[in-house]
Parts: C-alpha cells; sequence; structure tokens
C-alpha cells in the first residue's frame, strides 16, 4: 500500500499499544514505524531496474526478519525513550506487530512480497486491493487526524482508533466477497469460450474493488478480461487473446536482465517488438484503460537495454489518458455497465 496508507493504519495501531505512556507521541512512533520496511526504495538509487524490482518488497518485507529488527528496534527505543516507562518487551511487541502488519497487508496488492526472505524468495500475493484505494484509506486517515486534534488521551480517542481500525478490516473482508463474486463469473465465462479449468488471476483495477482485471493463460498466451462485482451471474466476460512470443526473447533469454523480470512477473508475460525495441510486459500490473479498450497497452513495460527509461516503468502509463469522460465511463464500468463507449 501506499505510505499515507501504512502511516494512518500505524497510528491508529499506536494510539491503542502505546498512547498510555506515550500519549501522541504514539502516533508518531505508529505512523513511523509501519512505514520502515519501505527503506527498500533507497536501493533504487544505485541497483539497475531489473534488481531494484526484486530489491523492493523483498528482505525487508520478509516476517523472519521482521522479528529480528524488531528485536533491535525494541533495544534502541527502550534506551532512548528510557523515561517514557515503556518496557524492551512491549517495545518489542509494538514493533513486530507494525512490521509484520506492513508486510502482510502488501500480499494484497499484485506486486508481490517476499515474506520468507531470505529463506525462500517466493513472492506472495492475494490481489485483493489496489495499491492506492481511497475507500480503504480516508477512514483510517480520518480517525488519524482526529487523534492528533484530540485533547483527551482516552476515553473516545481509542475508540476513534478502533473505529479506524474495524474499517479497514471490514473493507478487506468486503473486497474479498466482491473477489469470490466476479471470480464465479470469470470461471462461467471461462468454461463458455472453452477455456474449463484454466488458471487465472484478478485483481483489482485502480482505486476499487470492485472493477477485476482478469489474466488467464491460454497458451501459446494469455486470455484477458475485465469483470465486474455488479455484472448479472448470466452475463459472460469478453477475452481478448495476447501472444506471449516467447521467442523473441532468443539470444537474449539466459541474461540476467531477463532472467530477472521473468521472476518478477512469476511466468505472467509477454514480448513485443516495435519501434522502440523488444519490450516485456509484466502483465499483473493491468492495462492502460484496458476496461475500456481491450486491446490497449500494457501499464508495465520494460524496455530491454534502455536503462533511463525503464526507471519509472512501474508508474509509467498507469493513469495515462485519464479525463471526466473516461472516469465517468470508468465508475459505469465498476457498477456493471458492460457497454462502455471505447476510448
Amino acid at each position: 500500500m501506499d505510505s499515507l496508507t501504512h502511516a494512518a493504519l500505524g497510528a491508529c495501531i499506536g494510539k491503542l499499544m502505546l498512547s498510555k505512556p506515550l500519549g501522541k507521541n504514539a502516533l508518531l512512533w505508529g505512523a513511523i514505524a509501519q512505514n520502515l520496511p519501505d527503506i527498500d526504495g533507497v536501493a533504487n538509487v544505485w541497483l539497475p531496474v531489473s534488481e531494484s524490482l526484486l530489491a523492493h518488497r523483498g528482505l525487508t518485507h520478509s516476517l523472519p526478519v521482521a522479528l529480528v529488527a524488531a528485536a533491535g528496534l525494541a533495544w534502541i527505543a527502550h534506551r532512548w525513550q528510557r523515561s517514557s516507562g515503556v518496557s524492551v518487551w512491549q517495545w518489542f511487541v509494538f514493533f513486530a506487530v507494525q512490521l509484520c502488519l506492513h508486510d502482510l497487508l502488501d500480499t494484497t496488492n499484485a506486486y508481490g512480497t517476499g515474506l520468507l526472505e531470505p529463506f525462500s524468495h517466493a513472492r506472495f500475493s492475494v490481489h485483493l486491493l489496489y495499491v492506492i484505494d481511497p475507500l480503504f484509506t480516508l477512514p483510517l486517515l480520518v480517525s488519524t487526524l482526529v487523534l492528533i486534534g484530540y485533547n483527551r488521551r482516552y476515553t473516545w480517542g481509542r475508540a476513534w482508533a478502533i473505529a479506524g481500525l474495524c474499517w479497514a478490516l471490514a473493507y478487506v473482508g468486503a473486497a474479498s466477497v466482491s473477489k469470490a463474486i466476479a471470480s464465479r463469473g470469470i470461471r462461467e465465462s471461462l468454461s463458455a469460450a472453452n477455456l474449463s479449468g484454466t488458471h487465472f488471476f484478478a485483481t483489482p483495477t485502480p482505486f476499487n474493488s470492485l472493477l477485476w482485471y482478469v489474466v488467464a493463460t491460454n497458451e501459446p498466451g494469455y486470455a484477458i478480461g475485465y469483470r465486474s462485482a455488479f455484472e448479472k451471474p448470466e452475463h459472460r466476460t469478453a477475452f481478448t487473446f495476447f501472444p506471449q512470443q516467447k521467442s523473441l526473447l532468443s539470444g537474449v533469454y539466459t541474461s540476467a536482465e531477463v532472467a530477472r523480470l521473468i521472476e518478477f512477473a512469476d511466468g505472467y508475460y509477454t514480448v513485443e517488438r516495435d519501434r522502440l525495441g523488444l519490450g516485456i510486459n509484466v502483465l499483473r500490473f493491468g492495462q492502460v484503460g484496458g476496461w475500456q479498450q481491450p486491446t490497449a497497452p500494457f501499464t508495465f513495460r520494460y524496455q530491454l537495454g534502455n536503462e533511463i527509461n525503464n526507471r519509472l516503468v512501474v508508474q509509467r502509463g498507469r493513469f495515462e489518458g485519464w479525463s471526466q469522460p473516461v472516469i465517468a465511463a470508468y465508475v459505469s464500468r465498476i457498477f456493471g455497465d458492460n457497454h462502455v463507449p471505447p476510448n
């Protein structure tokens, strides 16, 4: 999730765990602690892009590492804040909860999180929340702002923190129900398209957990479509085929750069050659307006041999072409309108 979401979540947890000895400082401690795993972002300064993609949400997002880090941070915090009366054990539990929750929350996005590093390089993702989801974040942020301005240390202050956390938990539950409904329609649509038994994943489209971007394996490529939780059960999702074109990597397939990209893609990638040269699309990040234009380009396109142009590869083109009419059509599509006009 984004840093603001983590900060608001951490502040609410800080209120519940350490507000009695630390007062409002518990909010700041919580906001900082909850964002600590994202320190791996500094790797972008010196690592090549293909390496930094795997470094992010890797070792610093590991649960075993979180427990070790919590112990070290607890010792430092205890020495620094000895007068607060917070024991080393309290600090350890506080940091362990914050760091582990950050890691687990990040698994709800499409990026993939290395929860078991360094013992396993497997990446985990349950595809429930978009990395920026206002409906998930705003109630947490409201609770945090109230807590910052609240003058009384106990009573209703804790209730605001609990309310924010309950909303976050309820939203994850609602997203799970939404995905289950959409997945049922996806399976029936795949069966109708003679793709029964095909492996697929569904991940949220931008800013919501109601419209799902679907990628289904369809050798020698992938079938891609979109499904809203509000669509009628009998409606069949339309799929567009994209060939993988793995053969285009002949001669470069064994390079370390390509190997890292394939690992990062978790096997879901296509290869294209255009005026910019040879590029690899990582399908997990969706298309640029694909819900409106089925053949739209993919958001994540890594240009081989072009380090500079790949610096913003995760964000590049994600919101390209978003205008007021496009947004209005997008909202209609989210709520089950299958007749969105092409862009």
